[in-house]
């Protein structure tokens, strides 16, 4: 990273425009599953997510980065890393592994055995696959055509 002024904090409901923002600036989601986003941001500040829901950002004079991950409801010591973004003006600067680092502390700390990132296996996601693979993630497997024909649901794992 080129900045030691980044910190990663749990985020705020005054962080909620910025980070819908963000997810809209890296071009990845459309409407509908930018409105889901919205809403999960929304259950997460109201409590109605469940336990073990966590929101971070990542903040460098504003915030530049985002993740959101929860547990596995039935698998044991397993987690989710449901999403993960850095602001196109800032991404290649260390951020998304600052955000990654700090997720996968934070779980081993509390003794998870895995996190689990989904991802899709379109051409053009294919530099978030190489971001998983350069953090130490495995390609665990692939369900052709699952989000529609022709896009794969890519799925890796790490053990923590």
């Amino acid at each position: 990273m080129t900045t030691t002024t980044a910190i990663i904090r749990p985020a705020k409901p005054d962080d909620t425009d910025t980070i819908m923002n963000l997810a809209l600036s890296i071009g990845m989601f459309k409407g509908e599953e930018l409105e889901e986003l919205g809403a999960m941001l929304c259950g997460y500040f109201e409590g109605s997510l469940g336990e073990g829901h966590s929101w971070v950002v990542c903040d460098d004079n504003g915030v530049v980065g985002v993740g959101y991950f929860a547990p596995e409801e039935f698998a044991d010591g397993v987690f989710n890393l449901y999403f993960i973004a850095v602001h196109p003006n800032s991404q290649g600067q260390g951020y998304g592994s600052t955000i990654i680092n700090h997720i996968e502390k934070t779980l081993a700390e509390q003794e998870i055995r895995l996190l689990l990132v989904e991802t899709s296996g379109l051409p053009n996601f294919e530099m978030t696959r190489k971001f998983y693979r350069k953090q130490g993630y495995e390609e665990e497997a692939r369900i052709r055509d699952y989000y529609k024909p022709g896009d794969d649901k890519i799925i890796f794992r790490k053990a923590l």
